[in-house]
């Protein structure tokens, strides 16, 4: 019987299907299929092959970490839809956690976190120490603020343009995106956490409608 929490952790929220499996401090397993479509089909037969793969089931989980994005609309509902499902029905926690903080965990002072967003942008947080800003949307002109010589570690998308602008070293990221989201949701087990939801920093692209809409006749026309 094991006495380590064990926590699923995945995310589908860029052109991937990820997932890691986490006991106390160990990884277990844990995937990453490339894809740029079909997570939807793929995602509940990889996280079973990953349970079967450690000798485990559904029941023994003690924990989802899912990712929240920012990324692909699609990939990332998909990956929030199942771990609220699969929270609700196995009794246990679902803890969202993004794929900005994901690839900065492990690294230490301050970290400019960057995830690729459409038309040649960033969605960019810092993170100081554990503190983090708010997530934004900007470009390599128009980073937010970091702190005076703080000589911050780039991590993530173009993270060598991104240093570049702020006097920082680009770096890899410490774990990689699934194993960090389970990683991070164990540590967050003991902490109310609202259910997770997708983390959409811009809108959706969306072209109004061309057509007028129907008209509604009376009886009398």
């Amino acid at each position: 019987m094991r006495s380590d929490p064990l926590v699923l952790g995945f995310d589908t929220s860029a052109a991937h299907c990820a997932a890691a499996l986490l006991s106390g401090d160990e990884i277990l397993a844990q995937r990453n299929e490339q894809m740029g479509r079909g997570q939807a089909e793929r995602l509940f037969p990889l996280l079973e092959e990953l349970l079967a793969s450690s000798g485990v089931t559904w029941n023994d989980l003690t924990a989802i970490g899912v990712g929240v994005g920012p990324g692909n609309f699609t990939g990332i509902r998909i990956s929030v839809s199942a771990a609220r499902g699969l929270a609700l029905s196995l009794s246990v926690p679902a803890i969202g956690v993004s794929a900005l903080e994901a690839q900065a965990f492990g690294a230490q002072g301050v970290v400019v976190s960057t995830v690729a967003a459409p038309r040649d942008q960033l969605y960019v947080q810092i993170i100081n120490n554990g503190e983090a800003s708010a997530p934004v949307l900007a470009t390599l002109d128009s980073l937010p603020q970091i702190p005076a010589r703080a000589e911050p570690a780039c991590i993530g998308a173009r993270a060598p343009e991104v240093a570049a602008q702020c006097a920082g070293t680009p770096r890899q990221p410490a774990f990689c995106l699934p194993e960090a989201i389970a990683r991070i949701a164990a540590q967050r087990l003991n902490r109310e956490m609202p259910p997770p939801a997708p983390l959409y920093i811009r809108d959706a692209d969306a072209a109004p409608a061309r057509d007028a809409p129907p008209v509604i006749l009376n009886d009398e026309d």
